[in-house]
């Protein structure tokens, strides 16, 4: 299938692909792209290790903070 032809028949091309046709869209005769079904990944549903430990990190952007930072390194 040519880009045009996906292009104006993309939702078609979208319920195809979900009830498992391989939808490969074509360009010049050559195959550029495979529509796949996107499937979330049941592991990457929190934010890591890190996540809640974060909490203080506005306290190095303060006014005294960057003062201190311009004094170190030479800036007023």
């Amino acid at each position: 299938m040519s880009v045009l032809e996906a292009k104006n028949q993309l939702s078609k091309l979208v319920k195809a692909t979900l009830v498992g046709e391989e939808v490969i869209i074509a360009s010049n005769g050559e195959a550029q792209v495979r529509l796949v079904p996107y499937a979330s990944s049941p592991g990457l549903r929190h934010w890591g290790i890190w996540g809640g430990r974060c909490a203080g990190v506005d306290q190095a952007f303060t006014e005294e903070a960057d003062a201190e930072v311009g004094r170190l390194f030479g800036k007023p």
